[in-house]
């Protein structure tokens, strides 16, 4: 396999920056390499530079994506940090229900940003569904799960799982809204597909295609990807987008601190929405 050249590897460093706001340092090139190098072979590309304008050139933006498909990185499970989702329906939901001055229509949005091939998702739904069956509501419910990658988004819409990959997940659950359809494949039920929706969606956009505002954001181990005024003009857009007294939920391994002015840090890695913009 052909190396990546130190040159292009800066061109690739500059497009991914400037197209998604990620930030591939050096110690990624090898990875990097790995990854590209398999794109050049699907696609019948001799070398980098051919890649490179080929993405370029393209205004479809379709290359530009099957560059994303290829160098995200979309390692997730199901019921991954469950304290979160513990957190959404003992505390986090009946406080926004609360809030919302209604007594019959009240709504739940929640929005599951770098979704990757859905888990995040549909545990949310999971455990959504739950609430719901003991505190049932009159209004709009509804999961929005975005990613930028359109590869991860069609399994994610698929809804179909290998066994391995719901080893995480409570046996309960998994019997209860995944149907075996094969001796090692599982399909997320309707009843729980109804309640998501996916649309690709780059982050780095300056403003976000919303109509509403959310309730609850999960952006988990994504912004560990962006520099840190990436990360600070995207915990402000999902202000913009986030009722106040909504919650945002981020990974472990991620922090805003706690003197930004738009939330305010409840416990670790959760943050509540307490002004306007």
């Amino acid at each position: 396999m052909n190396a990546i050249a130190e040159k292009d590897f800066k061109k690739l460093q500059e497009l991914i920056y400037s197209r998604f706001g990620i930030v591939l340092g050096k110690q990624k090139k090898a990875l990097v390499n790995n990854r590209l190098y398999k794109m050049l072979r699907e696609y019948g590309f001799s070398n980098y530079q051919e890649l490179f304008q080929f993405i370029l050139n393209d205004k479809s933006g379709q290359a530009l994506s099957l560059l994303a498909d290829h160098i995200s990185t979309n390692h997730t499970f199901f019921y991954r940090e469950k304290e979160h989702f513990h957190f959404m329906v003992q505390q986090a939901l009946p406080a926004l229900l609360k809030l919302q001055k209604s007594r019959f229509q009240k709504e739940i949005r929640i929005w599951s940003a770098g979704c990757s091939s859905g888990e995040e998702t549909y545990t949310i739904a999971i455990f959504l569904r739950e609430f719901l069956l003991r505190h049932p509501i009159n209004g709009f419910v509804g999961i929005l799960g975005t990613d930028i990658s359109r590869q991860v988004l069609k399994k994610a819409e698929s809804g179909r799982y290998s066994s391995k990959e719901l080893e995480n997940l409570p046996a309960n659950f998994r019997h209860k809204y995944f149907r075996k359809i094969n001796s090692d494949e599982w399909e997320v039920v309707p009843e729980l597909k109804k309640m998501v929706l996916f649309r690709r969606l780059n982050l780095m956009r300056p403003q976000f295609p919303f109509k509403h505002r959310f309730h609850i954001i999960f952006c988990r181990n994504v912004m560990i990807y962006f520099d840190h005024q990436e990360r600070m003009e995207l915990l402000q857009k999902f202000s913009r987008n986030l009722v106040t007294g909504g919650y945002l939920f981020l990974g472990h391994s991620e922090s805003m601190g706690r003197q930004n002015p738009y939330f305010r840090y409840v416990q670790p890695a959760i943050y509540q929405k307490v002004r306007e913009d």
